[in-house]
């Protein structure tokens, strides 16, 4: 709540304002899924460009295992896109 103004002594309320956001009670919080999301597409970026250095700066062939960390990229979009889809607001 907000100070009384100084002419009316009285506490200023908003019946508008939402208050704080918190998550409801009964309902964990899934950021955890957006650090995982966040964390996959990262290494499949680094993998992405890791593949186009490696014949830059050593003259081999990139390993195997690179082709598979930049397939973590599109899996950690993905899951980006159900992070944003599952913490939308519903419509009335």
């Amino acid at each position: 709540m907000a100070p009384a103004h100084r002419f009316y002594r009285r506490t200023v309320t908003n019946p508008a304002d939402p208050g704080p956001s918190t998550p409801p009670p009964g309902r964990p919080s899934g950021n955890w899924l957006l650090q995982v999301a966040l964390g996959l597409f990262t290494i499949g970026l680094l993998a992405v460009v890791a593949i186009f250095l490696t014949p830059i700066l050593t003259d081999g062939k990139p390993g195997l295992w690179l082709y598979l960390g930049a397939m973590l990229a599109p899996v950690g979009f993905i899951l980006a896109l159900i992070f944003a889809l599952r913490s939308g607001r519903r419509s009335r």
